[in-house]
């Protein structure tokens, strides 16, 4: 069984059992969905394909999209907006790199330095994800919003309504009279 330590909304540590890790992912998404979160955001922030970044389920890091008054698309993540950044393919002798979408927001002078970014001047942001390059995951998409995403589903949701009739089927319909000196069984 693995455990996965989650931080609620209000800074209280809860450990959910997971009884296999195929259901890992789903475990996430659920607690996700709450505004929990799981581990700390890493240094340059979490790495996701390019290709995800359009359906990325933002519930598996405790994330969710946000619509600003202005109309600004945002991620809230542990109370703090990140804005998208789009980042221009670098082509230099010292670096290569693909174009990226990045998910940053401004430092700030609680955010440990191990998360902070040095920008132009004395500008310091942190990133929560960055999607470039790689090859697209379903695991990462929103599920039912990919064609191969929402058939895996049905088929654990439906193993457990045929197990109910036949745990209904097997039992007795009434229970027997307790017999004088006979203890009744416990409910439990």
């Amino acid at each position: 069984m693995l455990q996965i330590e989650f931080i609620t909304d209000l800074g209280a540590r809860v450990t959910v059992n997971v009884e296999h890790e195929s259901r890992l992912l789903d475990v996430q998404r659920h607690y996700g969905r709450l505004g929990w979160t799981s581990g700390e955001i890493p240094s340059g922030g979490y790495q996701f394909p390019i290709e995800n970044e359009a359906d990325f389920d933002w519930s598996l890091i405790g994330a969710r999209k946000w619509k600003s008054p202005e109309g600004e698309e945002l991620v809230i993540h542990r109370g703090h907006a990140y804005r998208r950044r789009e980042l221009e393919a670098v082509d230099s002798r010292k670096l290569k790199l693909p174009a990226a979408i990045k998910y940053s927001r401004g430092a700030k002078v609680s955010d440990p330095q191990h998360v902070r970014e040095k920008a132009d001047g004395d500008i310091e942001y942190v990133s929560l994800a960055i999607f470039r390059g790689g090859k697209r995951q379903e695991r990462y998409a929103v599920p039912g919003g990919a064609a191969g995403n929402g058939q895996g589903r049905p088929a654990p949701q439906g193993q457990p309504a045929q197990a109910r009739p036949q745990a209904t089927a097997a039992r007795p319909a009434a229970r027997p009279p307790v017999q004088p000196g006979q203890e009744e069984e416990t409910p439990f």
